[in-house]
């Protein structure tokens, strides 16, 4: 007996130490978590989860260390074990996560399904409305793919080689190659070396040169992406938050990046200084210039951004100094990430991103900017630039048709390698369809001439108007790229439109026939047909409304809201299927069921009526003993709305 008591008591210290243990280590975890120190964070969480313990929390976190790191396989088995086991309750954002991984591992079509989910998870995420719009989106990118010619970057090394940029006849780009491999230096996000930036003359007779950029510009921590104004006097490059010679950490425990910029003073990079709208909470990287020099384009997450990290704008005033950061909006920014921007000399924006529809990882899009305008599509520049992988920090010579860009693909010869490419085909963004048609009265048939006709875009915005013809005709151009609604108005008439999905710019003509907004109407009259209607039908002996008739109802309950002195009797019908005297209560219950509904939304009681009638009014041939398919039999199960005064 004492040797059992001795055992179990063994057992419950161990029972109690382990559980310790566990807590105490998923704590460290989820402190260098906090920190953005994925790589120790995946290192505790595996010892915890090889001790037997797991939870929600943890594989969630574990799995996210690995999608923040690009290692898409362990992230996918992470976050399929996460959904397995809790999947109930779990955050939209892990479904969306888990299906970007997929993505780089080629499963698409399961892919596709995590983002159902996602869809379902949500309401009103701006990734789960553009993948609806576009679940035809890999064929998309397969028609945008081809158009380049990939070639090696000679200068890439074993390590990580990224965020090249034009400067004079060569490149700037960032690299870890030679920062030491000292443990102080390494960077807990990846437990990679710090960055550095290097040089190099591809085009001259100092080729294969590689060098450091300068020991001003860089430091014992990260310095990576830059551009040069076009004189190659003013540097912008992205550092992380140093003040004093020492690093600064955000309340999280997290070491910001910033932008800075320097002068080239006799040769040497000089008067490096950051820029005002900086901050120790947030991140501003990745500089990139407008076409003119004026306008600074960057990512951040600051106050005001949809996601992880948005793409600004902010005005380089003629003193130098700056205006205030503008958010590009909603068109081009989601909320995932959406990062290295890149402007071209014919006003292209690359940007890459995971919240727009890709192929897996980061993906770089184009949209075009010229005249201000951000709600032009965001097109996927398709393969070979992009990949499953992440593919990011895309420039481009329009004069030329060579750039470059990086891909952690894994026939690459580092971390991040930095591919070269020749433009073969340019892209075409500017895609116009010829929207025409006629706006004539519904009843009389005749034209209407000075009718307003507006296109809409999917945020209600209009986007050009225009009135029709001495022969009610109209003529339209919109972007064929996105989804529209064409609408036509004319007083005195219901307004009209409708909805143009993307296209390939083959001209569409859109006829509009144009209700007068009076119902000119009698005792007796269907209410149903006078306003044009969908039949309101019920499923098989049910007698709730659908919910694809609950609009059509609404219609009349707007009605009656218009014309206060409007009373009807809502009549309900049924098949014949069934005992006749079931039928009529049926119908009884189907008529009170949707007055009760009217009444729900306002409508007062004393206005309508009701009663059912069974089968004794089909519309069709359908009565007892008469064989008739279901969509024949459905014609008979309907409601009227029968105009009393």
């Amino acid at each position: 007996m004492i040797k059992k008591i001795v055992l179990l008591v063994i057992l419950a210290l161990f029972s109690v130490g382990g559980s310790f243990s566990q807590e105490r280590l998923t704590k460290k975890g989820n402190e260098k978590y906090g920190e953005y120190s994925f790589s120790p964070a995946i290192d505790i969480y595996k010892r915890v989860l090889e001790k037997g313990y797991s939870s929600a929390d943890l594989l969630g976190k574990l799995g996210n260390s690995y999608y923040f790191n690009a290692d898409y396989i362990e992230a996918a088995e992470t976050y399929k074990k996460l959904v397995e086991e809790f999947g109930s309750n779990l955050s939209p954002e892990y479904y969306f996560r888990y299906a970007q991984a997929l993505k780089s591992l080629g499963d698409y079509k399961t892919s596709d399904t995590l983002m159902s989910k996602f869809i379902e998870s949500t309401s009103d995420d701006r990734r789960a409305s553009v993948y609806k719009n576009e679940q035809d989106y890999l064929e998309v990118i397969e028609k945008n793919s081809g158009r380049y010619k990939l070639s090696t970057f000679e200068y890439n090394s074993p390590y990580s080689d990224f965020a090249p940029s034009f400067y004079k006849e060569g490149l700037i780009f960032s690299s870890d190659r030679d920062t030491g491999n000292f443990a102080r230096y390494r960077h807990t996000w990846n437990s990679k070396d710090f960055l550095d930036l290097y040089k190099v003359d591809v085009d001259s007779a100092s080729k294969n040169v590689v060098k450091k950029l300068g020991e001003h510009v860089n430091t014992r921590l990260h310095e990576s992406t830059t551009v040069t104004t076009k004189d190659g006097l003013t540097l912008y490059f992205t550092r992380n938050n140093v003040k004093n010679g020492k690093y600064v950490r955000d309340e999280k425990g997290m070491i910001r990046l910033k932008i800075f910029k320097a002068e080239l003073i006799d040769g040497i990079w000089s008067n490096i200084e950051e820029l005002p709208f900086n901050s120790d909470s947030y991140s501003v990287a990745h500089p990139t210039l407008s076409k003119d020099g004026k306008t600074l384009f960057f990512a951040s997450d600051m106050t005001g951004s949809y996601g992880e990290s948005d793409i600004f704008k902010v005005k380089i005033n003629n003193d130098s100094t700056f205006g205030t950061p503008i958010n590009l909006g909603s068109n081009i920014n989601t909320e995932a990430r959406e990062t290295f921007p890149f402007v071209t000399s014919k006003e292209i924006l690359y940007l890459s991103s995971d919240g727009h529809p890709g192929l897996g990882g980061l993906d770089v899009f184009a949209t075009k900017i010229a005249f201000n305008n951000y709600n032009g599509a965001v097109v996927n520049v398709g393969r070979p630039i992009n990949s499953g992988m992440d593919d990011f920090t895309f420039v481009l010579n329009e004069d030329t048709h060579l750039g470059y860009f990086a891909s952690n693909r894994p026939e690459g010869q580092g971390e991040d390698d930095i591919y070269g490419f020749l433009e073969t085909t340019p892209l075409i963004l500017d895609c116009n369809q010829q929207i025409s048609g006629t706006v004539r009265d519904k009843i009389s048939n005749e034209v209407l001439v000075g009718a307003t006709v507006k296109i809409i875009d999917e945020n209600n915005v209009e986007l050009l108007t225009t009135v029709t013809d001495s022969e009610g005709k109209y003529n339209l151009s919109l972007d064929c790229h996105k989804g529209n609604f064409v609408r036509a108005l004319m007083q005195g008439y219901v307004p009209s439109e409708e909805y143009l999905g993307r296209s390939e710019g083959k001209p569409n003509i859109v006829d509009f026939y144009l209700e007068r907004d009076r119902v000119i109407a009698g005792f007796g009259d269907d209410l149903a047909k006078l306003l044009q209607l969908s039949t309101i039908y019920f499923g098989f002996d049910k007698y709730n409304i659908r919910k694809d008739s609950e609009i059509e109802v609404q219609k009349v309950i707007v009605a009656m809201e218009k014309y206060p002195s409007l009373k009807i009797k809502v009549n309900s019908h049924t098949d014949s299927r069934g005992r006749d005297a079931y039928n009529l209560w049926l119908s009884q219950k189907r008529a009170e069921s949707t007055v009760n509904y009217m009444i729900s939304k306002g409508i007062s009681q004393n206005r309508l009526q009701e009663e059912g009638f069974g089968e004794t009014k089909l519309v069709n041939k359908c009565a007892n003993g008469v064989r008739c398919s279901d969509a024949e039999h459905g014609d008979n199960r309907r409601s009227e709305f029968i105009i009393l005064e």
